[in-house]
């Protein structure tokens, strides 16, 4: 085998095994001793089905103002892809994610080079503006969460042993392990994804395309449109997970406040790169809602429930938009 294959072989373990071994791992460690009888029960007696499908509705409306968003930060650079193929993008590139973590940021725009011949390169400068937008949210409500319930985050780093007077006792701590295992896991994917983009970038001379795609949110088409977009992603994001606190008796007078610090936690979770944050989303909520008196085993309840209930739609939309996409462009074929 040649040494270029190696690597790349190296790189598809390292994109596909490693990120499902984390992920597995945390799980194993979160639910051991987990009686998954009281899951089944839960399903069949005691889950409200009319709320936990509202919810489902601002999940699949959080992508739908993801797709129209980025039309219109292509528009600037004489991009001009249908509606619908953006967010039948958006919708495969979620899906996408579940395999292997990120892919679905280059799948889409590759989609779009596909079915309406929009730049490549370009598109994928304005995912990174889109990245770095979203980052720029989940910090603002962050630190407003931050402002509103710090008590309850003071406890949370305290449990998970983040906080500076638990490191005397660091060797005692899985907790502390795992949250450590989750930042650097995070930190090793971002170098990696940099080095690839770099080198991708380099050999496929694209730099300066993607740099304009980066600089399109300058001229985004539509500004106050664009802000009212975003806005109503991450207010979608909040309903869809909050609204699932009314499909359980143990959740269902937890309030929004206590909904917005889990929204919170389990967004800074799932960046640590596994599907769809499966173990470290897991981690983080239980932990969290024990703090607001939930015990261990209804949490690790809602958690699992929660999680899968949304991974299966994020596969269904992801079904339904590969199937759209060849069926709505037949022209272009």
């Amino acid at each position: 085998m040649e040494r270029t294959d190696i690597k790349k072989w190296i790189n598809k373990v390292f994109q596909i095994t490693l990120p499902l071994i984390l992920g597995a791992a945390i799980l194993v460690w979160t639910y051991h001793g987990f009686d998954f009888g009281q899951v089944r029960q839960v399903l069949t007696e005691g889950m409200d089905y009319g709320w936990m499908s509202f919810s489902l509705v601002f999940g699949v409306l959080a992508h739908l103002f993801r797709g129209w968003r980025w039309n219109l930060a292509l528009y600037p650079l004489g991009e001009y892809p249908k509606a619908s193929n953006s967010v039948y993008a958006i919708f495969v590139s979620y899906a996408a994610n579940l395999v292997v973590p990120r892919i679905g940021e280059v799948s889409r725009c590759g989609i779009l080079s596909k079915f309406d011949n929009v730049s490549f390169s370009k598109s994928l400068g304005t995912v990174v503006s889109e990245r770095l937008i979203d980052s720029v949210c989940v910090l603002l409500i962050t630190g407003v969460t931050l402002v509103l319930q710090s008590g309850i985050f003071a406890r949370f780093f305290r449990i998970t042993g983040t906080d500076g007077a638990f490191f005397l006792h660091l060797f005692t701590s899985t907790n502390f392990y795992i949250t450590v295992a989750c930042i650097v896991a995070a930190l090793v994917f971002l170098v990696w994804m940099i080095r690839n983009l770099a080198v991708f970038a380099r050999v496929k001379g694209l730099i300066q395309n993607m740099w304009i795609g980066c600089m399109s949110i300058r001229k985004v088409h539509r500004p106050w449109l664009y802000i009212v977009y975003t806005a109503a992603i991450w207010a979608c994001y909040f309903l869809h997970f909050y609204l699932t606190f009314y499909s359980f008796a143990f959740s269902a007078s937890l309030g929004w406040m206590a909904g917005l610090v889990l929204f919170v936690v389990g967004s800074i979770a799932v960046i640590v790169p596994t599907p769809n944050g499966a173990g470290p989303w897991h981690f983080a909520v239980i932990t969290m809602m024990m703090m607001y008196g939930v015990s261990k085993e209804d949490a690790g309840i809602f958690a699992l429930l929660v999680h899968g209930i949304q991974t299966f739609l994020l596969i269904l939309l992801g079904i339904y938009g590969l199937v759209a996409l060849p069926l709505t462009n037949k022209h272009k074929n």
